[in-house]
Parts: structure tokens; C-alpha cells; sequence
């Protein structure tokens, strides 16, 4: 089944190393058995990628992509014209986490978009049809793409401390990039707004959003987060969402963590260190990783996407036009801006 017509060759960026983006021409793939062809209407931009923007990449990058399906291929039940999101890892569907909808954590997994397959900064992109989830014709692409880490990311982040801590008053969220912002934002929506939410960062600009958003910020160029609690009333938490990686946020969020306490860490990078006596058996708390999300996940915050759509689309605070990639990413990675988006 073919929708527009698909052009054989286009242009797309070529993330050439030492911060410099170029543009090559690659053959438009036409889908195989099961595969799907989207036409990418925008991908938003993530900080996992500064590795492939400084050290290049061979695939195409991009991993937070939405768009409308062009062309199917054979045993595939997407009608052309169906608009819908890219879910980043190419599970089987089969193995024994799949079976139980563990799909971020598959034991055969087949690739992921924009990392070793090529993703969605190109106008044509080429995926497998159980990655592809239909988001409807009510939501606007561009929104569509929090789907995927700024809500479905933090949303299952937030649940895995909930599994193990239900009477959460009070969280604090290391780190207001884009997914720490989300999780702010998914926070208030999930655990309703008489829970304390205590976002800090380095970042004038993203803690000023972070605001916006009903966090307490804590600026940590002044302040350490033990003062910044206290200073909104709070001495402790019971659950931490770490998302920036860094091994002294991890350390003074489990620090503040209280009995029963739960920290969460969903973004890659250094390490923690544990007394285990002190600081997990006695109090009881718990650490957690937290990586990326279940597939199933996207349906129920589809929902939540169309319910509070005007209170999250204040996440993506700039787009660029894929032909402006390069400043998009300059931009991106100099810490003042929410999410950013290239469009097609």
C-alpha cells in the first residue's frame, strides 16, 4: 500500500564528528514483510545524542520521531495516511519479557531507532510495524513526540518508585532538562498537586521553566539541595527521580531520601555509592533503574497527552527546520532551552 509519492533518494544530516553536522543523499528503503514507512514530520532533539554529535555516527540519529505512514509493507495492518509515533526499541514480541509487556527490556532485541538503525532526522524513515503507535488525528505531531521520553520515559520512572513507595508526598527530580522537566510535569499529573515537587539544576533558563511548570526549583549555583528543601518546607522525600546521570546528584538525592524512601535513576552516566547498612537496610529505602519505557505504557499516556496538552506543550520551547539541525543542537546542548524540535 502506497500513500504520497515517495521520492527514491533524500537528503538527510550526517552527524559528522568534533560538533558538525552535514547533509548526505541515501535511498528511500521501501518496506519489506511487517515494516512500515513513516514520512517524519519532527523529531525532537535528546542529550543521549551529544555523543553521536561530537564523536559522529554511521546511522542517522533520531529517536523521539513522529510522522504519517507513506507506504506499507505486506502482512501489515497500518492503513496508509495513519499518523502515529516510533517506540525506540525494536522489541521481538516474543521472548519472555515481552510475553509480560517488559518490552524495554527484551532479551532479543532487534535494534534501536537512531542508535545502530537509522532514525528520524530524515524525511523518510523505515521501521518494523510493532515500534509504530498510532496517536490519531487529534494531536498535533509535533506534541506527539512527548509521547516518548519527556512523558512515557518519566512517566514509567515515577510508577517504579510507586510499586514500592504508594504514600508519595513529596519528590524531588534531579535535573530540569527535558526529561527531568517531564517528570516534573508528570509528577503533578500522576501524583496531583498537593504532592511537593523539588526540581534543581544549574540552569537559569530551565529552572525558570521549571517554575512555570509548579516545581520548586532549587538553583544549586547557590545552594546545596538539603538547604534548598528546607527552604520549601522540607526536610526529606520519598521518592527521587534522578535524571541527569551525575554521580553527586544521585549521592545528595539519596542523602535527603526518607524512611521507606525511593530513588529512582533513569538517566545514564557515573555512579552512586551505598553503605548498605545505613543507607538501604536500616531506613528500608530502595534504588531503582529505570530505563526507557513499556510499549503499552503509550496508551494510557496518550490519554494523558490529550487531556493536559496545553499544560505540557510548554516543554518544547523551540523548532528549527531540519535544515537548521546544526543550530538546533548548538543551542540544545548549551542548557537554555526545554525541548527542541526539528521539523520537516
Amino acid at each position: 500500500m502506497t500513500g504520497e509519492m515517495v521520492p527514491a533518494e533524500m537528503l538527510v544530516p550526517r552527524f559528522l564528528g568534533g560538533g558538525e553536522i552535514g547533509f548526505v543523499r541515501k535511498p528511500v528503503q521501501e518496506p519489506g514483510r511487517g515494516q512500515l514507512s513513516l514520512g517524519v514530520k519532527a523529531n525532537a532533539l535528546c542529550g543521549s545524542e551529544r555523543g553521536q554529535f561530537f564523536d559522529g555516527s554511521g546511522v542517522t540519529p533520531g529517536h523521539e520521531a513522529a510522522g504519517v505512514v507513506v507506504d506499507a509493507g505486506p502482512e501489515t495492518r497500518t492503513t496508509v495516511g495513519t499518523r502515529g509515533v516510533i517506540y525506540l526499541m525494536d522489541f521481538c514480541g516474543e521472548c519472555r519479557s515481552c510475553a509480560l509487556g517488559f518490552t524495554n527490556q527484551c532479551t532479543n532485541k532487534r535494534g534501536d531507532v537512531g542508535f545502530n538503525r537509522d532514525g528520524g532526522y530524515g524525511p523518510y524513515v523505515l521501521v518494523n510495524e510493532n515500534v509504530f503507535f498510532p496517536t490519531g488525528d487529534d494531536v498535533p505531531l509535533a506534541e506527539a513526540t512527548m509521547l516518548l521520553d519527556v512523558m512515557g520515559t518519566t512517566g514509567h520512572a515515577i510508577r517504579r518508585g510507586l510499586m514500592l513507595r504508594e504514600d508519595v508526598r513529596s519528590l524531588a527530580i534531579a535535573g530540569a532538562g527535558p526529561v527531568g522537566l517531564g517528570a516534573l510535569a508528570m509528577a503533578r499529573i500522576l501524583l496531583g498537586p498537593e504532592v511537593s515537587v523539588v526540581i534543581s539544576d544549574l540552569s537559569p533558563y530551565r529552572l525558570d521553566l521549571a517554575g512555570r511548570l509548579g516545581g520548586k526549583v532549587v538553583d544549586l549555583r547557590e545552594k546545596t539541595l538539603l538547604e534548598g528543601l528546607r527552604e520549601h518546607g522540607l526536610d526529606e522525600v520519598d521518592l527521587a527521580i534522578d535524571t541527569s546521570g551525575r554521580g553527586a546528584a544521585r549521592q545528595s538525592h539519596l542523602k535527603v531520601l526518607s524512611q521507606r524512601g525511593v530513588l529512582v535513576c533513569a538517566g545514564h552516566g557515573e555512579d552512586l555509592s551505598l553503605d548498605v547498612s545505613r543507607d538501604l537496610i536500616a531506613p528500608e529505602r530502595a534504588v531503582l533503574g529505570s530505563e526507557y519505557f513499556r510499549y503499552d505504557e503509550l496508551h494510557s499516556n496518550l490519554q494523558i497527552l490529550r487531556d493536559h496538552l496545553p499544560y505540557l506543550r510548554q516543554i518544547i520551547t523551540h523548532g528549527f527546520a531540519v535544515q537548521d539541525i546544526q543550530k538546533a543542537f548548538e543551542l540544545f546542548l548549551r542548557g537554555e532551552t526545554g525541548k527542541v524540535l526539528v521539523e520537516q
